[in-house]
């Protein structure tokens, strides 16, 4: 429980923060300078009305100077990955694994935002995400994980990788690079755990947008040339196939006699 307790509280902070990476990284600008202000009359955010979660709900989603509202997306976004974070601590538990599957809940929480509102996935977080993924996930094979095995997570991300540009080369309108390098990575995590958790996120990634571009067809949201972003299905998927891949390919495979 004390450890649940700690990654919920580092979560709501690293919340905050992918607050601001979510703001400033598609237009280019620096994360860490100036100091976070509101949009509306540009005062600098005073230290405690930046409390995660807390803070907004003291100022009753209002700027304390010029009352101008604050969307609820803010704290949305630290209790979300708040959340991921106990996730990942209930199914992995003290194991040297876990920091990586925190960055990745942390990035992922990002990129798949960044896509929603902009429809691509920045260089800034996705290339990162590789050297971080092999030092984190190399550690933690050094230290002797039970978890995964090191090399179906570099097998499983140049594997996923090379799918991905495939089908981006061969239909371009269909598919960004974007979400072929992200695909790389997400093959590393998935692949860590073996290949049905692999098999099982690369699945759901399109059977998820799948159904969602369906169902803007149905509701005539859109069409069959609707730009969707990918890249949060692709992320969903891997995080389904995190939690519980292994259980999902053997229903399926119980199912079907395979």
């Amino acid at each position: 429980m004390l450890l649940i307790a700690l990654l919920a509280l580092l979560g709501l902070v690293v919340g905050s923060f992918l607050n601001v990476v979510i703001h400033r990284v598609p237009r280019g600008e620096s994360v860490v300078s100036p100091p976070s202000a509101c949009p509306s009359c540009n005062t600098p955010i005073r230290p405690r009305d930046n409390i995660p979660v807390a803070g907004w709900l003291l100022l009753k989603g209002k700027c304390r100077d010029c009352q101008a509202p604050i969307s609820p997306r803010y704290p949305l976004v630290e209790a979300a990955t708040a959340g991921l974070f106990v996730v990942m601590a209930l199914r992995f538990g003290f194991d040297w694994v876990l920091p990586a599957y925190l960055y990745l809940a942390a990035v992922g929480l990002a990129l798949a935002l960044i896509d929603l509102d902009c429809k691509r996935l920045p260089d800034a977080l996705t290339l990162p995400s590789y050297p971080v993924a092999a030092v984190l996930l190399g550690a933690a094979a050094l230290a002797d994980s039970s978890s995964g095995d090191v090399v179906k997570a570099l097998l499983g991300g140049v594997a996923m990788f090379a799918l991905y540009f495939a089908l981006c080369f061969a239909y371009p309108a269909g598919m960004g690079f974007g979400d072929v390098k992200l695909a790389g990575v997400l093959g590393m995590y998935t692949g860590w755990l073996g290949w049905s958790s692999w098999a099982v996120g690369l699945f759901l990634g399109f059977f998820l947008g799948g159904v969602f571009g369906v169902a803007l067809i149905a509701v005539k949201k859109g069409g069959r040339k609707t730009a969707v972003p990918f890249g949060p299905f692709m992320l969903l998927g891997a995080l389904v196939a995190i939690l519980v891949g292994p259980e999902l390919a053997q229903g399926y495979a119980d199912l079907t006699g395979l």
